[in-house]
């Protein structure tokens, strides 16, 4: 099948198959993606920190954990370091390098666990209904009632301070709006003759939930999803930068944040490099998730 036969098959009106019609919904979405200049370079920004975090061995030029007191804090472009070194003599950009693993770890933890959580305590709460879905929500409206930080940090406090135990804080704290969003989006499809017909034919509620609403929300998810990323990135950065998540010498950006803030007068480059990749990959994480709302939630997207 020659590439042109195959762009008019993936973009016909009339799919022959259910694997067909998927196929070419997914290519749809990708040329709405593609067109939108914005999202794209966000998605660039996630491939290079994905790049980079996958061959940091070889692209570092210094090992981040290697301490030369007589070199340090030098300033960006000299002897060898091009973004300088901090108070124990590292090389920064190794360190960001390096540091890039840690932030895609924690980010990729989250989105498992959060989403889930959410999405398994909404669409039973929504489906449910009742005494069930009125305990899980004040739950629910118990989580949101604080902000996110703040109880991350109380959770960090009794967890102990960790990489790990500040992934859960932050997915404890992450999931209630996932769990609100999954109920609003089961509350209005309980309701549908699609699963009036698919309850006559006698499946059960596991079924109707993991088999028929559970799909139907994972657009709306995977949006909020991108768009969370932002505040997941930050709040592991404060934990970090407060000394609750990823322990010394660990290359984390909050950390090294937190290191560099003693010289931000006379070496201002110590601490503003992490923020700075903070920004751009919090940026880049928003402007990917904005053009997955236009693909995926059009109608939201537009207004």
């Amino acid at each position: 099948m020659s590439d042109m036969t195959l762009r008019q098959w993936l973009l016909t009106d009339a799919p022959t198959s259910r694997r067909h019609a998927r196929l070419a919904s997914l290519y749809k979405g990708w040329l709405n993606l593609r067109a939108n200049h914005m999202a794209m370079f966000g998605l660039s920004i996630i491939l290079l920190l994905m790049l980079l975090a996958a061959f940091a061995p070889w692209i570092a030029p210094h090992d981040p954990f290697e301490q030369n007191l007589a070199n340090r804090l030098q300033g960006p472009g000299s002897e060898g370091h091009l973004l300088g070194t901090d108070s124990l003599g590292r090389d920064i950009l190794s360190r960001l390098i390096y540091g890039s693993r840690i932030t895609l770890y924690i980010v990729a933890l989250v989105a498992l666990i959060a989403p889930v959580m959410g999405l398994l305590v909404g669409t039973v709460s929504g489906y449910a209904g009742g005494w069930v879905d009125v305990v899980m929500m004040r739950i629910t409206d118990i989580f949101l009632a604080f902000p996110r930080l703040v109880l991350a940090l109380a959770f960090v406090a009794a967890l102990g301070a960790g990489i790990e135990n500040a992934v859960l804080a932050i997915s404890l704290t992450a999931w209630p709006p996932y769990a609100r969003m999954a109920r609003a989006e089961t509350l209005t499809i309980r309701s549908s003759d699609y699963i009036s017909a698919i309850r006559l034919q006698g499946a059960g509620p596991l079924r109707i939930i993991t088999r028929h609403i559970w799909p139907l929300c994972i657009s709306s998810l995977i949006v909020r999803v991108t768009l969370d990323m932002a505040g997941i990135i930050l709040a592991a950065a404060g934990l970090g930068f407060l000394g609750l998540g990823a322990q010394p010498p660990s290359p984390e950006w909050g950390a090294m944040i937190s290191e560099g803030r003693r010289f931000i007068l006379d070496h201002w480059y110590v601490a503003t490099v992490p923020g700075l990749a903070i920004f751009t990959v919090s940026l880049a994480f928003n402007l990917l998730g904005d053009g997955l709302r236009d693909v995926l939630d059009p109608k939201e997207g537009g207004q």
